[in-house]
Parts: C-alpha cells; structure tokens; sequence
C-alpha cells in the first residue's frame, strides 16, 4: 500500500508519496500544483529523476519554470500580446522594453488538495485552482477552473491537466507540461530520441515564422534530428517538434537514454507537440537536465489563425491533456 503524508518543503505545503517498500517517492507542492522530485531507489542507488526546484526563492522566482503545470497557454506569447475573437488583448499593459511572457499562470497560483487516495499500486493527487477569473490577470479576461492529477506508481508517473470554462465567453486555452529529466549525469551523453520528422522553425527570440513556413523537414536540419536517437553532444536546443507519431496505445513517446547504465526515460503525450530545452541559459547547474516538454500547441499559438478553433473552450466545456514519463532499466 503507498502512503500520503503533508509536509512542509521550501516553506511550501506539499504533499509526499511513497511506495509501500520505499523504492519510489514523489513530492508535489500545493503551489502550482509543482512537482518538486521523483525519486526512484535501484540496487540501493537513489535516483533523482527530475531537477526540481532547490530552494523557496527559486520555487517564487519561477526560476526556469522547473516541472511547472503550463496553463492557460505554453510558451510565449509574441510581444505579451494577442487577438482573439475580433478582441485585442495586453498581457503586459503599461511595460515596456522586455515584454516576454511565457508558460501561462497556473504554475504561480495556489491549488487546494481535493483528493489524495493511496491504493496498493499507486498514489493519486489531485490539487484544484479556481483562481483564475475576470479581473485577476491582465489580459486574460475569463473564468478557468484548473484541476492537476498525479498518479505516481512505482517507475511511472502521468499527469492530467483539466479545465473548465465556468465563465460566460468563450476562452482561449492550452495546456502543457515542463519536466526536467536527469539519468544521473550531464546530458552531452545522453541519448534523445524524438518521435518527428518536422522542426518548427523560430526567429532569434523564439516566436515561429508565420503561416506554414514555420514548419522545416528535418532532412533539411539534420542536426536537429532526433527520430532515430542520438547522444545530445554539445547540442544547443530550445526548439519544438511537431507531427509527432503515436503508437497503437496512443502515445508519442521521446525518450532520454544512458548508454552507460541502459537506464532511461519514456516522455509520453496522447497529442500536440514535444519542446525540448537542453537548459544552456539557466541561472544553475546548465546542462545538468533536458526540460521536456509535452505540449498542446506550439509558441505563440495565440497569434496563430491555424489554432483559433484548437484553442477554442467554450462556456461549459472541459478540456483534458495528459502525458506523463516512465522509468526504464537497462
């Protein structure tokens, strides 16, 4: 049987849970509904798998936005600024000079535990935010109930993130998912291995090109090309792939592999698209960790014609992502 225990972690309510032997552990701040580690015990190695954050300042700072729950969009929004349904909106009103904005609100809000059910297999969490309403965030004028679930088993953890319009317009919505994974080293010699042939081409700050020219065959760029893996090497990558390939159970999966120890990591989503970060411009420990990062829409979606039904929620209607990632031995 797991077991669920409160505790206090960064100056954070958080929630602990861990198999019945011991051999697997996860902790999940109430703030953001933030995972904050996963730790997987193999022949008396403890592994820490994700590179949460360390300490309160950078869980406040956001600090590389480290495991964060990325909702009511992910990524960025060109010039903290977008159009939808004939409405002009600023994200940023009055800032000028910098006016980056990226992966949405949720992982700043405070979410309530609705449910922690411990059961012989595995753990499940479930946090709630109704925090996000008219009036509460510039540029972002609608009413979103959040609710993040955690289901932790012994060498898996999955995700669902749900929303629900409970205003009276329609939304603009998107959700995603920004692991930092570690295998126990740096990740030059790692190997990554992404299920895509297409690269979303970007400008220097990141925000794709316009219309179909975004999208680049990746025998064009071979040196992004992942799909039959290769070691990370000195690879600098900020970079979103799309048409991703499912398997008969539904899943894309990217995987991250030591070639040392066959010890891995199974990145799974059931749609979007995959935004791997190889962390070279952290404040800490660059290159230590590969952010990846399940999606539902690529940058700046928001500006995007092709994902205004996509992006679409109605009042009333929910909306589900999920994803997840699983421990793999040699």
């Amino acid at each position: 049987m797991w077991s669920i225990e409160r505790s206090d972690r960064l100056g954070e309510e958080v929630l602990v849970a861990q198999s019945e032997d011991g051999t697997a552990r996860a902790v999940v701040a109430k703030s953001g509904a933030t995972l904050l580690s996963w730790e997987l015990q193999r022949d008396r190695e403890l592994l820490e798998l994700t590179d949460g954050y360390r300490d309160r300042a950078e869980l406040l700072e956001q600090s590389g936005v480290r495991n964060g729950v990325l909702a009511p969009f992910p990524n960025r929004v060109a010039d903290g600024r977008y159009r939808f349904q004939t409405r002009d909106h600023d994200l940023l009103p009055g800032v000028h000079g910098d006016r980056t904005v990226y992966h949405g609100f949720a992982r700043t809000l405070p979410f309530t535990v609705e449910s922690a059910t411990a059961a012989p297999d595995y753990a499940r969490l479930v946090l709630r935010t109704d925090e996000i309403r008219p009036g509460r965030f510039d540029g972002y004028p609608f009413a979103l109930d959040l609710t993040v679930t955690y289901t932790i088993e012994v060498d898996q953890i999955t995700l669902e993130i749900h929303a629900v319009n409970t205003g009276k317009t329609t939304a603009p919505y998107a959700a995603g998912w920004h692991p930092y994974f570690q295998l126990g080293a740096g990740i030059d010699d790692l190997e990554l291995r992404v299920p895509s042939g297409v690269l979303i081409r970007t400008d220097d700050v990141l925000i794709p090109a316009d219309g179909p020219d975004c999208r680049t065959d990746l025998d064009r760029v071979p040196e992004m090309d992942f799909r039959d893996g290769s070691p990370i090497g000195d690879r600098v990558i900020d970079a979103c792939y799309a048409d991703l390939r499912y398997g008969v159970d539904g899943h894309a999966e990217t995987t991250l592999r030591d070639p040392k120890t066959g010890r891995g990591l199974r990145i799974w989503q059931t749609s979007g698209f995959m935004h791997i970060f190889t962390g070279d411009t952290l404040p800490r420990d660059r290159r230590g960790s590969v952010a990846i990062e399940p999606v539902e829409v690529m940058t700046n979606a928001y500006n995007r014609p092709e994902f205004a039904a996509a992006l679409a929620l109605e009042p009333g209607q929910e909306r589900r992502f999920r994803c997840g990632a699983r421990f793999t031995d040699a």
